[in-house]
């Protein structure tokens, strides 16, 4: 929505209260003015729930800041909210559902974004256009257009727009990247990440009307209007392609976004291919429970693996972590292991990017401060590009076609760790009665991309799924 079709829905839908005062952005403090040390930052903290929680309760807790306003579409939020802020001495903050009555406020230096998926982008974009400074979490974009014009938005009202892939605020984790791209260790060949964790059945939730606290037509927003049922709000749309991304775009951007830190220059890949399922179960999602995706650098792979159907005695436990194989050995949690065998020695080496500290927040924080782009730790770019394989994996999966799983695939390739994740799925889905010599699985179709343009090469069907249509007013603008 452009800034003048935003304006229009507050004279209209709000004109009338005292909260929101219709001004000009150019004189907000975040719209350029470097704000000294004493100098209040007020911030709107938009979704409550969850990941939400981190939010407010971290600002509140940083001097100098004031969580000034609470944006929830489900009412239920805002009290408890209060209560926190309240019991750490924090002033009381305005509550409203909608994101658009606090952007012409003035007095809002930043908004912090923990809503679904599907808004990241849109309330990031309406947040660079008031002149507000922006802490979105991951992924940024439910797809890739969306991710790019977040970037043109960040750069064209030269706001601070940090990402919620925290890892990229460890000092630690980025002292392991420069080891490995050091040489040290050998040439990097593959840079693996995990994401498995316990993604059981959802079941089937009926068609109802909404509860009155919840403003389902907020809560939709740029996607397609469609009826309320319980396994949408508020955790499960994950798992629904409307809203979510899967657990690959869900927990597993933040390993996702390691793997490529770990591949000099990464940006997009120029092949990509998955596999995978949502196995085990029937229930209401969509999204596969089980995903391995492989991305083509030149000669480094990215291999992704997403699984599930781990914990409740299946054998196979939680892993999130990422590893680096090289024509030396494996890296993992910041030990080499030598391929020949010996002792585990750490990683060092390198020269390492030196993280703005204050964790994810106070380093938000530090770079709306200085307006100093080095100063924040992950920026829409780097947000685009990580949360870009996600949707690059999944585009694959969706476009696939169902094979036997004693089929030889030949686009799994000869790489000893493609090969042993295949294995560990197959392994997996066994451990849960799974008979795979009548189950199939989906494997993917591969895509070709052109990275400087950031396009999928000759395949209209996966070009159209880059983007969506949007519902009105929702619109993520071409023009930003």
């Amino acid at each position: 929505m452009s800034i003048l079709s935003r304006r229009t829905f507050l004279k209209h839908g709000v004109a009338g209260s005292a909260a929101l005062p219709l001004v000009t952005i150019a004189g907000t403090k975040s719209s350029g003015k470097v704000l000294g040390a004493n100098d209040k930052i007020r911030i709107a903290v938009v979704g409550l729930r969850g990941r939400g929680k981190a939010h407010y309760r971290s600002y509140a807790n940083i001097d100098g800041v004031e969580v000034s306003h609470l944006v929830d579409i489900d009412s239920t939020q805002f009290e408890p909210t209060k209560k926190y802020l309240a019991s750490v001495g924090a002033p009381e903050p305005q509550c409203v559902a909608d994101i658009r009555r606090v952007l012409d406020d003035p007095n809002v230096d930043a908004i912090s974004i923990a809503t679904c998926n599907h808004t990241h982008s849109l309330y990031t974009i309406w947040g660079c256009q008031a002149g507000k400074d922006v802490y979105v979490e991951k992924p940024i974009s439910h797809n890739m257009f969306e991710g790019r014009q977040c970037v043109e938005a960040a750069r064209k009202y030269n706001v601070v727009v940090q990402h919620g892939t925290q890892q990229r605020s460890s000092q630690e984790r980025a002292n392991e990247i420069a080891a490995v791209q050091s040489g040290n260790y050998g040439k990097l060949l593959v840079s693996k990440g995990y994401c498995c964790k316990p993604r059981w059945s959802i079941g089937n939730k009926p068609v109802e009307t909404p509860p009155d606290h919840v403003d389902f037509d907020l809560w939709l927003g740029p996607a397609p209007n469609q009826p309320y049922h319980a396994n949408l709000v508020h955790y499960n749309w994950h798992w629904f392609w409307d809203f979510g991304n899967g657990d690959t775009g869900n927990q597993g951007v933040h390993e996702m976004d390691v793997a490529r830190w770990a591949i000099p220059g990464a940006t997009l890949p120029t092949r990509v291919w998955s596999l995978g399922g949502r196995f085990g179960y029937q229930d209401q999602g969509q999204t596969p429970n089980t995903h391995l995706s492989v991305y083509e650098y030149g000669d480094v792979l990215l291999v992704f693996e997403t699984r599930g159907l781990v914990g409740k005695k299946t054998g196979f436990s939680n892993v999130i972590q990422n590893e680096y194989y090289t024509t030396e050995g494996m890296i993992q949690k910041g030990l080499f292991h030598p391929a020949g065998g010996g002792d585990a020695i750490p990683v060092e080496g390198g020269t390492p990017r030196q993280v703005t500290p204050g964790k994810e927040f106070g380093s938000f924080i530090a770079a709306v401060r200085s307006r100093r782009a080095e100063d924040c730790n992950a920026d829409a770019e780097t947000a685009h590009y990580s949360a870009a394989l996600c949707h690059l994996g999944n585009i694959s999966y969706r476009l696939g076609k169902q094979v036997p799983f004693n089929a030889q695939s030949q686009a799994l390739g000869d790489n000893k760790q493609v090969v042993e994740s295949l294995q560990t799925i197959q392994e997996n889905c066994k451990a849960v009665g799974m008979d795979l010599t009548e189950a199939t699985y989906q494997l993917g179709r591969p895509l070709e991309i052109n990275p400087q343009t950031e396009t999928i090469v000759g395949d209209d069907e996966a070009s159209l799924m880059m983007t969506r249509k949007y519902r009105k007013p929702f619109e993520v603008p071409q023009d930003v």
